[in-house]
């Protein structure tokens, strides 16, 4: 396997790729694409790519690769992310006291920081107390969130510090969620413009070496704050002497309650702000049953999650948007948060008319319970669902998380084939950290979804990771996403060991290689494991190669 290697200065030459597969609609058969600066300037067979080739280009013998249209992630955080990945890599730990072991062994200094427990997966699933952090840690501040980042176990030395005495989700000991989790995380956040530009630059990094040439930002008042998203924006224009990375598609997430609230939003960034959408939460989530449900969790039926925003609140803040032309939207997980989202669409729709609330092209986050009817009102409304297939693969199935919390419901999350056939338009991410950024370990849990009648084929998954996503985020070049003449030149380029077409309807052969299908080549994913990303091109400029790529 090619280690990771910093990108080549980008060329001013245009290059053929030459001598491998090509995920193009303009030519199912083809072998190789001809970039000319920023654009994608030719693709075809290897015959014609012969008749071509000049001194005047630099060419490039893929060696049986693949070229593909870059992975947009719709949901991220990228300051989030790069603390995570600098910070204790707690998703392999199975118990409380293996979770101490591994705060006692934290080197450096100030508060310890980690992330990705979930006691769901322990044999025990009993929690450290206050104390005990304390003690694994010395006395230092210790904040440790937990996968879904909607709660975190904290010391008592963090606890005063982010004075969490009377803050609501705060009892006293060391979980806290709702406005106790977010005092808390946002304690540990308060850090200098490089170190955010340093974190930030980290999670770039880590997309751009996976192949994702764009990433939404969601960025909100409670997680990184405005100055956060600032960072994320200025990515766009970066220094001459900085390193190229994926496009930031950044959303904000704050309440507005007028037209003119929506334009002081917007303005106050100074950037292209796609809109007031992302993680604006309605809900919390399944894990830390802050999600809010209709009836309560199979395992603590007294609970029911919460509603942080009124239906009247939600609808005030669509009919805003939608007078305003800009995306809305919020975080929604539980099906009575969907349900107050849907009402909210229903009275925007009373005050502003029904057919500015779908031209706005609002869009929900996760969006995992809904049935049939809320799916309709999706379609009526032209609501694009923004969602997580690695939630499946990770919380789905017998035994999972979702059947601990849900018992029966766990059977209708996330279902992508139904929202695929009633039309709702959908795109795909990883909501990093909570999940990785492995596109393609993405694509395959759509293929591999828990409930067989919710998996879709892997063509659909793959346009939900790329085009969707520029679609999604209302990107004002309609041909972004897609490898043909004239589109942005944005793609990866993937070591595969077989490429197929995969069919559809799962009462056939799943996998096919027959080329009268005259369909584009995907890679087989049902090996279990991943391709591997040589290069990722935005725009014509190399943001990652491996030193496998030219060797």
């Amino acid at each position: 396997m090619p280690h990771s290697g910093p990108a080549a200065p980008s060329r001013s030459k245009a290059v053929l790729y030459r001598n491998g597969s090509v995920y193009t609609a303009a030519d199912p058969f083809a072998t190789a694409m001809l970039v000319d600066g920023d654009t994608v300037a030719w693709v075809g067979s290897e015959q014609a790519a012969s008749s071509i080739a000049d001194s005047s280009m630099d060419v490039l013998n893929l060696r049986g690769a693949l070229v593909a249209p870059g992975f947009v992630d719709s949901h991220a955080h990228l300051t989030e992310t790069g603390l995570a990945l600098e910070s204790l890599q707690l998703a392999g730990v199975g118990s409380a006291r293996k979770l101490l072991d591994a705060v006692a062994r934290a080197g450096g200094e100030g508060p310890v920081l980690g992330h990705g427990w979930d006691e769901t997966t322990w044999a025990d699933p009993a929690l450290p107390s206050a104390e005990e952090l304390d003690r694994a840690a010395a006395g230092r501040p210790v904040y440790l969130s937990r996968v879904d980042v909607h709660s975190a176990l904290v010391s008592t030395s963090l606890a005063r510090t982010a004075d969490l005495g009377r803050r609501d989700g705060f009892d006293g000991g060391a979980r806290v969620t709702r406005a106790a989790h977010t005092a808390a995380r946002q304690a540990t956040r308060r850090l200098p413009q490089e170190d955010l530009r340093r974190h930030q630059q980290r999670a770039l990094s880590e997309a751009a070496a996976n192949g994702y040439v764009a990433v939404a930002e969601m960025g909100a008042p409670h997680i990184g704050g405005a100055e956060d998203l600032r960072i994320a924006g200025a990515w766009n224009k970066p220094a001459p002497d900085s390193a190229p990375v994926p496009e930031v598609l950044p959303y904000w997430g704050e309440l507005a309650t007028s037209e003119e609230h929506v334009h002081s939003l917007v303005d106050q960034f100074g950037f292209g702000l796609r809109g007031l959408a992302g993680d604006l939460n309605i809900d919390g989530s399944v894990g830390s049953r802050t999600a809010a449900l209709r009836s309560g969790y199979t395992d603590a039926p007294d609970e029911r999650g919460t509603l942080y925003l009124s239906v009247e609140q939600a609808a005030a803040h669509l009919a805003a948007c939608s007078l305003a032309g800009i995306q809305g939207g919020f975080h929604i997980i539980g099906d009575a948060g969907l349900d107050a989202a849907l009402s909210a669409l229903d009275l925007a729709a009373q005050q502003v008319g029904e057919q500015r609330v779908r031209a706005a092209g609002h869009r929900f986050e996760h969006v995992e319970m809904l049935d049939g009817p809320a799916v309709k009102r999706l379609a009526r409304y032209s609501v694009t669902v923004s969602a997580q297939p690695a939630f499946d693969a990770a919380w789905g199935g017998p035994g999972g998380l979702y059947e601990q919390r849900l018992g029966e419901r766990s059977a209708g999350m996330n279902p992508f084939a139904t929202l695929f056939a009633a039309g709702v338009p959908v795109c795909f991410g990883s909501d990093s950290p909570v999940t990785p950024l492995r596109p393609w370990s993405s694509v395959r849990a759509c293929l591999e979804h828990h409930n067989q009648d919710e998996r879709i084929s892997a063509r659909a998954a793959f346009l939900g990771h790329t085009r969707a996503g520029w679609r999604a985020a209302r990107y004002p070049n309609p041909m972004a996403g897609q490898l043909v003449p004239g589109a942005p030149a944005s793609f990866a380029v993937w070591d595969v060991e077989e490429l197929m077409v995969q069919v559809a309807d799962g009462r056939v052969q799943s996998w096919s290689t027959d080329p009268r299908a005259r369909t584009p080549l995907l890679p087989a994913l049902d090996t279990g494991i991943d391709p591997v990303c040589l290069q990722t091109v935005r725009a014509g400029v190399e943001l990652f190669a491996s030193p496998a790529l030219r060797s």
